[in-house]
């Protein structure tokens, strides 16, 4: 353990002012770094300085005089940026009192810009004497230092180049779930040095390519710092999702291309600023529900050292465990001010410092709970409406959590879009052929009426998805009934059972040239209902040319081919569909609406600016409605006559997905126009034989989308 004479012989050698409370963190002004961390509740903050993020041996180790409003803090005019620096706090530890503070453990700073170095598994990591069996009870007086990363003070400055946010409405919006790592690691075009980082990403080969596909805002897994998990390390497997944060602020050096201490900073400035350049809006994945640092079994590597009342939420009357709603071991208490305050400053830096358009927050009903039950009303909802920076930007939850009453689809607040998991259970239920499903496919194509009309919300508050990062992927969807996880190394115990999926007839890899072509079909079917409906879609990267996992579906471990995209085997085809499709999108405006289509009169005819129909051609009553064997959806889409658009699309789109063709018949009276085939997800020789009149015979498993441009 440190003592008070070695702590006053380094004191000494730095020349320490009293400092400012406020800014967190390490903020360089031009002469020196201030340093100032919350830590209520400890006796005592050292500041520590390393010449090396791999040294074990910190060259100066000063205790910070000043303690202001809970925070210790100083100024040193001698440190400058890519100074190296972690933090050591004393006070009591009892862990049944809810209180871990041990100086021999090495912290992170909460609200460090760079992170350099890894985290080394060790026994020292840990607060308490790992296999001893008291458990965390213990106390470790091992130093953990020489298996800790190290933060590292930056300068800000960059050069933006008039950066401007594209500021694209939501309703035009087609967002790309991406990972930073898997999308660039196998990329022909992209030079080997770059391949899987920030500079991959804004390497002109990929950007050219979301160009091309008409991607225009890509949403990256999380991309804070953060620690692969002690038992994926014994497994010899990694976090490879990356949602287990640890630097709400330093973005994560593995995808980093140059070797410099905070040079991740201006590179991943220069990633945001060439996709804005290019069109392209960034919205990250952000993880402020839990940390790293696991249950009161895990590591102790920054706010559980720091002031673990003060951050987490603890058990009431059993203080020595973690209240859990995140599935992870713990839950940050977004009740208390410190804790608001460290979210709110991280997400205003990630607008104002690095330019980012939006955020999608992971597990969100977690940081909207109060004392216990999830409230519109909460704190953090609160703080984020009346921000002036932050409630201007994109807010995507996922809103649900793991505990009671967690799931709050449909629930968030104006100013909120949501991850809609009902749209995604409907389609995939729909098109695997499951009965009675049409009352509800229809609702979800006009951007959930059910969920968000009632709180004036508009169609694009519905994030529309049908795969994402977590389950099967759009080409595993429809090759696998079953999950087939055995490399994660959990007996395929994780990752979910019911995946509403279907094999089309065979499980897995196939040479059936049968069930491979009901396949393709399938997918393409499966991004039509995607594409076509109202509300803003979301594709995970790869749905667009057949990327596998192989049938795991929940390859969150899985930091190589299993994850990555292979550009070499690319379905080239499926891509030049998914293109067609989205351009198509793009072209009429009428499938993109940000304003509810209610039925009512297109103009002075009787025609209605939607309805429904049977294949029969006539329109869809209540009884038809409630008949579980229909399996087919007729679509009469148009839009109020205008001046300015006296002859908007009208569109007539059949959702075809029963396993028998079905003859067609176009409605009459009002809804009579000329037809003419506009799309598919046909083969093009299949669209070539395709014929119509009155009436067109629709194969099984098939999207026809017509068009006619009559008044």
């Amino acid at each position: 353990m440190y003592n008070d004479s070695m702590l006053q012989a380094n004191d000494e050698q730095l020349a320490q002012l009293p400092g400012s409370d406020y800014p967190l963190g390490a903020n360089w002004d031009g002469g020196g770094v201030n340093f100032a961390v919350y830590a209520q509740n400890a006796s005592r903050v050292w500041l520590c300085l390393f010449d090396e993020a791999a040294s074990g041996a910190e060259r100066v180790r000063v205790p910070l005089h000043k303690f202001t409003h809970g925070v210790w803090h100083g100024y040193f005019p001698d440190l400058r940026p890519g100074q190296l620096y972690g933090f050591r706090a004393e006070g009591p530890y009892q862990p049944e009192a809810g209180e871990r503070y041990n100086v021999n453990k090495l912290l992170l700073d909460p609200y460090a810009r760079s992170i350099s170095g890894e985290l080394k598994w060790d026994d020292a990591l840990f607060g308490y004497e790992l296999g001893h069996e008291s458990g965390d009870l213990t106390f470790s007086d091992k130093d953990s230092a020489p298996f800790m990363p190290k933060c590292v003070v930056i300068d800000q400055q960059f050069d933006w180049q008039n950066d401007r946010m594209p500021r694209l409405a939501r309703e035009r919006s087609v967002i790309y779930e991406a990972h930073v790592k898997g999308l660039s690691q196998l990329h022909p075009d992209v030079p080997e040095e770059l391949r899987g980082t920030y500079a991959g990403i804004a390497h002109p080969a990929m950007i050219g390519y979301l160009r091309d596909l008409g991607i225009n805002t890509i949403e990256l897994l999380p991309v804070h710092t953060f620690v692969s998990d002690h038992h994926l390390h014994e497994r010899g497997l990694s976090n490879y999702w990356g949602y287990n944060s640890i630097g709400f602020f330093a973005p994560d050096r593995r995808y980093a291309s140059g070797s410099e201490p905070g040079s991740e900073v201006a590179e991943f400035k220069e990633m945001v600023r060439r996709l804005h350049e290019a069109g392209i809006e960034v919205i990250l994945d952000v993880v402020y529900n839990h940390t790293g640092e696991g249950n009161h079994m895990g590591p102790t590597l920054c706010f559980r050292g720091l002031d673990n009342h003060g951050y987490y939420r603890l058990e009431p009357g059993q203080a020595r465990y973690y209240r859990d709603y995140t599935g992870t071991g713990n839950t940050l208490n977004t009740t208390v001010p410190n804790v608001l305050r460290l979210i709110m400053d991280s997400l205003r830096y990630w607008i104002t410092e690095m330019h980012v358009d939006g955020f999608r927050f992971d597990l969100a009903s977690t940081l909207a709970r109060e004392q216990f039950d999830v409230s519109r009303d909460s704190a953090f909802l609160d703080i984020i409406y009346q921000d002036p920076v932050i409630s201007q930007v994109k807010l995507i939850a996922e809103p649900w959590d793991v505990g009671d009453g967690g799931y709050q689809v449909g629930n968030f607040p104006q100013g909120w879009s949501e991850w809609n998991g009902k749209f995604r259970d409907c389609w995939r239920r729909f098109w695997r052929g499951d009965e009675g499903t049409i009352g509800e496919v229809s609702c979800r194509f006009l951007g959930s009426p059910d969920l968000y009309q009632a709180d004036s919300r508009m169609p694009s508050a519905s994030i529309n998805f049908i795969t994402a990062h977590d389950g099967f992927s759009l080409y595993d969807l429809v090759s696998y009934n079953e999950k087939h996880n055995a490399a994660n190394g959990e007996e395929n115990q994780d990752g979910e059972s019911e995946n509403l999926s279907w094999n089309c007839g065979a499980e897995g890899e196939t040479e059936d040239e049968q069930v491979l072509n009901l396949r393709r079909r399938q997918q393409r079917n499966l991004l039509c209902g995607l594409l076509l409906s109202q509300g803003t879609p979301m594709m995970t990267a790869g749905a667009e040319c057949g990327k596998t996992q192989n049938g795991n579906n929940n390859a969150y471990c899985q930091d190589n081919e299993i994850s990555w995209l292979d550009w070499e085997r690319r379905d080239h085809d499926l891509y030049a569909f998914t293109r067609a499709l989205l351009a198509f999108r793009r072209d009429n405006p009428i499938l993109s609406q940000d304003n509810w289509i209610m039925g009512d009169r297109a103009s002075s005819t009787d025609a209605r600016t939607v309805a429904w129909f049977t294949p029969e051609g006539g329109e869809m009553k209540t009884k038809h409605w409630h008949e579980a064997h229909r399996k087919t959806l007729c679509i009469f889409l148009t839009q109020r006559a205008s001046n300015h658009d006296m002859a908007a699309a009208t569109l007539y789109l059949i959702f075809n997905a029963s396993h028998e063709a079905i003859n067609v018949t176009f409605p009459r009276r009002a809804y009579k126009r000329s037809w003419e085939l506009a799309f598919a997800s046909l083969e093009p020789q299949e669209q070539e034989a395709l014929t119509w009149q009155q009436s067109v015979n629709c194969p099984p498993h098939c999207v026809l989308v017509f068009r006619s441009r009559e008044k």
